[in-house]
């Protein structure tokens, strides 16, 4: 009786178009107040305990940050570059290239609407000036863009890893894997649709463009070193590597390119100036008044921009949290975890019931709010199924994965109808043929466990030896 009021109060709420994290604290607020024994003030303690008892949560706001920070900065157009130079000579190569850079991208950002929005700006206008159907270009796009929560750093990770209290760090080493692998799907996808459609193919670039592109790219390259290194080699915790990130950001867009605060546009140095003296010569400032300086209006609005979107998000993840708690409280994953044992099916059954459900939940939520309401539910069944905890949470984020490319709250639809001027139902037109490749690599990383699990058992061996 109590998991049917909450749950049709909630889709109640949803399908009055109220927004997904208000219905979610609403309809748990209701019932604890009217089935639960729970009070309404130990609710309000629980909402707050949520957000600070998740250690792992911290990391959010820094990644969101580090992200504002790369996006606005042009370390999106180095990537494009430096990608281009790769690949693009290839026939469709500009695609390959747009593919390529949203992998690197997502190394640094872990957001798929982040991805979208950086990269799609500069390659979709790109691809169709050169050649290329512009539905083809929003569709790759969309797509690419996906990879944002899969390759590891990713947020929707620190959300799985919070709800579960798996580590973060090996949900991160277990993405990295099937990250590259969607990349590399996704690029053998393309060559062949352009060797069928004739797509045109960039000059080759010389030697000297592709190690001039590295190097230019390589102030965002090395945060992916930087991020992972620091985890992978124990040296520091997601949530510390993310605020190393965070302030890496800050200070490659402002000091390193210069693409914003009071150095943005201006040379660096003379010959044989130093240091010190180009500083006061491009500002204006001395030196003791110069670190005032850096926190210019665009500083500011990106910091501002990433405290909006840290806060939106956990909102959504408080409130989810607390509609878990009272799934948790009142048995229901227990209850719903006997009814599908009960039922006898296999392994595999199981697995083909949880896709299915969570698809369906992709095509109404918001990644974080599903797997904070999902994960308590389908985490103890997995386990009485023998599947691995880290292996289910990659699972559930290709999943989620999915979900940013079908409507109606596909996220990554909507940045790309942003960029592109279209309809959203042009934009789902344009990504429809490719989510067949996103489900055919979801079986994949569904029936073959050792997609996700090689990398941190290895390293996990290693470590041991």
């Amino acid at each position: 009786m109590t998991a049917a009021v909450l749950f049709i109060l909630l889709f109640l709420c949803m399908f009055m178009g109220m927004p997904i994290a208000i219905a979610l604290g609403f309809s748990s607020v209701v019932t604890i107040y009217f089935l639960s024994g729970d009070s309404i003030a130990s609710m309000g303690l629980k909402f707050i305990d949520n957000l600070t008892e998740h250690y792992t949560l911290l990391a959010i706001p820094f990644f969101v940050l580090s992200s504002a920070f790369l996006s606005t900065g042009g370390v999106a157009r180095r990537l494009i570059r430096f990608a281009n130079a790769g690949v693009g000579h290839i026939q469709g190569g500009l695609a390959m290239a747009s593919v390529l850079a949203c992998m690197l991208f997502a190394a640094v950002s872990g957001s798929s609407p982040a991805t979208v929005a950086a990269i799609g700006s500069i390659v979709i206008a790109g691809m169709v000036r050169t050649g290329y159907p512009e539905s083809f270009a929003a569709g790759v796009i969309s797509n690419a863009g996906t990879l944002g929560i899969l390759i590891p750093p990713s947020i929707v990770m620190l959300v799985y890893a919070a709800a579960t209290e798996v580590s973060a760090a090996r949900m991160f080493m277990a993405g990295f894997i099937p990250g590259i692998m969607m990349g590399l799907l996704l690029m053998i996808a393309i060559y062949i649709y352009a060797k069928v459609k004739g797509l045109p193919a960039q000059p080759r670039a010389t030697a000297r463009e592709f190690f001039s592109s590295a190097f230019s790219a390589s102030g965002g390259i090395l945060l992916i070193f930087i991020i992972l290194g620091a985890i992978y080699g124990g040296v520091a915790s997601p949530t510390e590597a993310a605020a190393v990130s965070a302030f890496y950001a800050f200070a490659i867009a402002v000091v390193g390119y210069r693409d914003m605060g009071p150095l943005k546009g201006i040379p660096w140095r003379k010959d044989g100036e130093s240091i010190g003296a180009a500083i006061v010569r491009n500002t204006g400032q001395s030196l003791v008044a110069l670190p005032v300086s850096f926190f210019s209006k665009d500083v500011q609005k990106v910091v501002l921009d990433g405290a909006k979107v840290s806060f939106v998000l956990l909102f959504i993840i408080a409130n989810a949290m607390l509609f878990a708690h009272v799934l948790t409280t009142e048995r229901i994953p227990h209850i719903i975890a006997e009814v599908i044992t009960g039922m006898g099916l296999p392994a595999w059954g199981f697995l083909i019931v949880m896709n299915l459900l969570l698809l369906a939940a992709g095509n109404f939520m918001e990644p974080s709010a599903i797997l904070l309401i999902m994960a308590p539910i389908l985490f103890p069944i997995a386990l009485q199924y023998g599947i691995d905890p880290i292996h289910l949470g990659i699972i559930m984020v290709v999943n989620m994965e999915i979900g940013m490319i079908t409507p109606p709250v596909g996220l990554n639809l909507f940045v790309t109808a942003g960029i592109t001027g279209r309809s959203i139902l042009w934009v789902v037109k344009a990504a429809l043929p490719w989510l067949g490749l996103l489900l055919f690599f979801l079986i994949l990383v569904t029936y073959i466990p050792e997609i996700s699990l090689f990398l941190p058992e290895f390293l996990d061996g290693l470590k041991k030896g």
